[in-house]
This record gives C-alpha cells, sequence and structure tokens, in this order.
C-alpha cells in the first residue's frame, strides 16, 4: 500500500464544525468568530477570562535537531491527541509557520502523518491574515520614518512647529527599523531605498527581515490585551537621533496606527487535531532572534476551558524551552507542570558522529540502519538537555519519536540513557503513524510527572545586569567556558542599561544546530568561548537580544524550493504536493 502523504491524510480527514469543537471546550458562542465552517477566531474578553486557569500546563521541547527537524510540533499535536485517547479533555497552542519555509525546504508547521492539525493547506498559508497584519503594521512604521526623515530634510523649524511637530533628527545611520515581508529572499537582505528622482528619497541602506522575525510578532506573542499590545508597540525603538536619542513608535507618532492593524491578530485562532481536540494558533515570533513560542493571549484563554494544554517552544531546550521559561512564564504568569524533550535515533546518531544531514538530500545509511555504538557516542546531547530541564526544577519526559529504521535496541538504548541522567521518564511514541493511540504511553508518563509536580524556578534574576544574564546563559544553559564582547555590542549593552531597559530578560540569538554558537560543534561542547558579536534591543516586546554568530533573519531559498512541487487541481480547487 503506497504511503500517504501528510496533505493526503489531511485532505482525507473529516473535519468537524468549528463551532462544535468550541463548544465541546466551553468557549462561549459569543467569543466565536468563524472564518469558514473549519476556522475561527477566539474573542478573548468574550471567554471565561475572569476564571481561575485550571489546566495542566505542559511544554515540548526537543534536543539539538538536525536539520530536518525531529517532529517536536508532531510530537506536541500527538500528545494532545495522545491524552484525549485516554479519555482526557486536551488542547494544544502553538505558532502559525511562515510561508517562507513553507514555500522553501523545510515544510509547514502542522505536524505531520496521523498527528497534524486541520485543514492543514490554510493552516500553512494564510491562515485568518495575522501574519499579514504584522507585514502591513511593521512596513507602515518603516515608510513613517523613511517620510519623517525625507520632509525635516525640507521643513524649517518654524514651519514643524506649525503643524505641531517637533524635529526628531532621525540619523538615517541610525534606523534599526527595516522592512519585512513574509517570504525567504536573500536579494532583499541589503538593499538601497529612495532612488530615482528627488522626491523619492531618502537615499539610505537599510534591508528586510522575514515578517516573522519583526518586533511586532514578538510583541503579538507576548501580549496579554490590547491596552498591553499598545503600550509594547508604543515603546518600540525604531531609530535614534543624531544625538543618540531613543525613538520610538509613540514619538514618531505610528504606534497607534500600527496598533490598528494589529487589533484583530491580537485574538488567537480556533483550529483542530485530527481527532478532534482543539488546536490555538497563535503568532509566530522568531526561535533564533524572538523568543519562539506561541502567543501568551492564546495559552491564557486555552488553560480555562482544557484540563491539559500541551505548548511547543522552538528548537532546543537551550533557545526555545529557555525563552519560553525565562521571557514568556514571566510575562504570562502561568507555570508549567512538565517539560516533554523530543528525542531520535537520527539526531543523536548526527551528534555522535555521523555523516552530514542535508535537506532535500538521502539520508546515509548510518542512519537508517542499526548503530549502537554511532547513538551512544550522541547521547551526551540528550543528557545535556535533559540537565538543562533541571535547572528549572519542572519534571521532563523524554519522547523517543520513532522512525520506520529504528530499532528495538537503538530505542532501548535511548529510554534507558534518559532515566539513568534523570529524567522522570523516557518512552518510545509512534504517533506519526499511529495518531493518538501511539501516544497513550507518552500521555501517561506525562500525566504522572504533571502529578509528581516540580519546584520551579527562573534561570537568573531580572535585577541582574544584562552582562551577567548572559553569562549565566552562557555558563548553565550552553557549557561555555567564557564569554567575549566586541566593543560594539559591549558599548550597546551599556547604552541598553543607561537609557532604563537593563532590567530586561534576556533573548539570545545563536544557532539552533549546536549548543554553542557554532553550528559545527555537536554533541555535548564545553568550556568553548562564547563570542557576543552584537546586541540588539526590543524594548516593546520586552527583552534585549545579543547576537552569537550568523544569524540570518531573511532565509534563502535552495536550488530546488518546496514551491517548485505546488500546485492546484482547476477542477477541484484542492492544493497538491503541500509536503
Amino acid at each position: 500500500m503506497p504511503h500517504k502523504t501528510d496533505l493526503e491524510i489531511a485532505q482525507s480527514a473529516i473535519i468537524r464544525p468549528i463551532m462544535e469543537i468550541a463548544a465541546d471546550f466551553g468557549i462561549p458562542k459569543t467569543a466565536v468568530i468563524p472564518y469558514g465552517q473549519e476556522i475561527a477566531k477566539i474573542d478573548p474578553l468574550l471567554t471565561d477570562m475572569n476564571k481561575p486557569p485550571r489546566a495542566r500546563y505542559i511544554d515540548v521541547t526537543a534536543i539539538t535537531p538536525t536539520p530536518l527537524g525531529e517532529g517536536k510540533t508532531t510530537t506536541t499535536v500527538g500528545l494532545a491527541q495522545g491524552l484525549g485517547y485516554l479519555g482526557r479533555k486536551a488542547a494544544c497552542a502553538i505558532r502559525q509557520p511562515s510561508m517562507g519555509p513553507t514555500f522553501g525546504i523545510k515544510g509547514g508547521a502542522a505536524g505531520g502523518g496521523h498527528s497534524q492539525v486541520v485543514p492543514m493547506e490554510e493552516f500553512n498559508l494564510h491562515l485568518t491574515g495575522d501574519i499579514h497584519a504584522v507585514s502591513a503594521a511593521h512596513n507602515l512604521g518603516a515608510a513613517a520614518v523613511d517620510a519623517r526623515i525625507y520632509h525635516e530634510g525640507r521643513w524649517s523649524d518654524k514651519f514643524l512647529a506649525k503643524q505641531g511637530l517637533e524635529r526628531l533628527s532621525i540619523d538615517p545611520y541610525a534606523v534599526s527599523w527595516r522592512r519585512v515581508l513574509d517570504m525567504n529572499d536573500r536579494s532583499l537582505r541589503n538593499i538601497i531605498t529612495g532612488l530615482g528622482e528627488l522626491g523619492d528619497g531618502p537615499v539610505r541602506q537599510t534591508g528586510f527581515d522575514i515578517a516573522v522575525a519583526s518586533e511586532l510578532m514578538a510583541i503579538l506573542a507576548l501580549s496579554t490585551d490590547l491596552a498591553d499590545m499598545r503600550r509594547r508597540i508604543g515603546a518600540m525603538v525604531m531609530a535614534r537621533s543624531r544625538k543618540g536619542e531613543a525613538l520610538t513608535a509613540e514619538k514618531i507618532g505610528v504606534a497607534g496606527a500600527m496598533a490598528v492593524l494589529m487589533k484583530d491578530a491580537l485574538k488567537p485562532n480556533l483550529l483542530q487535531t485530527l481527532e478532534g481536540q482543539a488546536a490555538f494558533v497563535h503568532a509566530g515570533p522568531f526561535a533564533n532572534i524572538a523568543h519562539g513560542n506561541s502567543s501568551i493571549i492564546a495559552d491564557m484563554v486555552a488553560v480555562r476551558h482544557t484540563d491539559y494544554l500541551v505548548t511547543e517552544s522552538g528548537f532546543g531546550s537551550d533557545i526555545g524551552m529557555e525563552k519560553f521559561f525565562d521571557i514568556k512564564c514571566r510575562a504570562s504568569g502561568l507555570i508549567p507542570d512538565a517539560v516533554v524533550l523530543v528525542a531520535t535515533v537520527r539526531a543523536l546518531k548526527m551528534h555522535g558522529g555521523g555523516p552530514k544531514v542535508v535537506p532535500g538530500r538521502p539520508l546515509d545509511s548510518a542512519y537508517t540502519s542499526e548503530n549502537t555504538e554511532l547513538l551512544s557516542a550522541g547521547l551526551d546531547n540528550l543528557r545535556r538537555h535533559i540537565a538543562n530541564v533541571a535547572l528549572f526544577g519542572i519534571p521532563c519526559v523524554v519522547a523517543v519519536n520513532a522512525f520506520p529504521t529504528d530499532t528495538d535496541a537503538e530505542h532501548t538504548l535511548i529510554v534507558e540513557a534518559a532515566r539513568e541522567a534523570g529524567a522522570f521518564n523516557a518512552v518510545v511514541t509512534t504517533h506519526h503513524p499511529e495518531g493518538g493511540r501511539g501516544a497513550a504511553a507518552l500521555a501517561e508518563a506525562v500525566e504522572k510527572a504533571c502529578d509528581a509536580g516540580g519546584e520551579f524556578r527562573y534561570l537568573y534574576e531580572l535585577e541582574s545586569s544584562l552582562t551577567d544574564k548572559i553569562e549565566t546563559i552562557a555558563d548553565k544553559i550552553y557549557r561555555a567556558g567564557e564569554v567575549t564582547y566586541t566593543s560594539e555590542a559591549r558599548a550597546a549593552l551599556n547604552r541598553y542599561e543607561e537609557d532604563g531597559h537593563g532590567a530586561l530578560p534576556v533573548c539570545m540569538a545563536k544557532t539552533h544546530l549546536s549548543l554553542s554558537h557554532d553550528p559545527a560543534l555537536k554533541n555535548a561542547p564545553e568550556g568553548f568561548t562564547f563570542p557576543v558579536t552584537e546586541a540588539r534591543l526590543s524594548a516593546g516586546a520586552g527583552f534585549v537580544y545579543p547576537l552569537a554568530g550568523d544569524i540570518r533573519t531573511m532565509p534563502g531559498l535552495g536550488s530546488k524550493p518546496a514551491y517548485m512541487g505546488i500546485d492546484i487541481d482547476p477542477e477541484t480547487g484542492r492544493v497538491t504536493g503541500l509536503f
């Protein structure tokens, strides 16, 4: 029997009307804003937000992945289905994917196999237009900055005063607000704007980021209500004056209009899993330079309407999970009950010295045949991630995401190593081919971990200096030997503290392909020098992000992108080739 693609599985599913899903979870009909029959937005103000949270709160993270990913979203969806299989009321909360990777090479983020969120096509494409709202609001801000530079170059102080405006004297070399686009387009990374005739200026160098890298996307995910989002947008630093003064969106006069464009995007999106659990899909901040977690407001709605909420943080415990705890949980006040750490035979073999894994190319036979020696050599990466979870005082359950080419001996090796390293439990899960039934053992282990409880703690105190917070993360999470700073990075950190931003959390921007800053350092490196080359401020989102290594905020397309296989059947209107 031929293997069904994710799209074929999703398109053959029986999707219930979204109003029924909302009713199953006790969401008032008045709070549900349908987008067709299968998708809705939820108005938080019309839900039970005044009631205390009731759900067990579970974060799904992973070991250091291969470039192919290890099935973290699939496990998130599968665990929600597994809890449903046991008769529990469960929901999942995940990010909306950027269309850049969807049409590039990574694929979508709806899960896979028989553990997916549906309708899968809409999930991976426009959904309800939230990313477009972020893009429009962001680019309005960029236009506002350039317009102010242009007009101030032509206006006298007297004319400005007549308009009720003060001269901002924006330094064109200190504009930090670039433009965004939700597509992979390397040619836009660095551009010159304003070329043409005299009235087309100002001429200056800038560039594009992918839309999910926008600070507005990070704000969307961290805002607790409309007033909070409006305040955060106003606080965004978009440029500096020639005297070095921080110029915010409020100061430039564009914050209110940007908030207007974002107002509907603040409402979480409701979809469903293949087995009928509620799936809250909201926001999609980049996990490298932002916090990489779905929205607080979706979680705040969900924890009041279900018994178990499974959410996912981007990449491994060293990136998304650390930011989930130290940034998202601080902002939301929600404390997790358990962590699920996804591991695969494939990734651990890579860390043990296996051949390079390249997207779009067949896997080497080392990954598709039994090799316990190679696997054993990579287990230190698993141990390190378990230790990272333990730093926060939360019980950790390791989910071994099974692939068809794995062997029982390889699975046993991982399970035993995980338990010996201090994991609360470790189980093999087959949710990809079997759905909730294949995640039932994982669901039982997670329930017991939640019952056992923990003593949650943050990694650092906000009162510490920015450099102390950076060095705490580098020492305890990455196991670096020392941290170095370029003169530019140190000057920026000092300036942020002088401007009153020293008490913000730190959102480290580094590669997801290593526990270090260097993607070539696999397994569990330690004692290395961690170089902070630059530091940037997201005052509205509420964090400072130091950069270590080469972090691209606008991806490029490969030689054979995924869009080459995507099409539409003109007779039925069905999408084809989408994974």
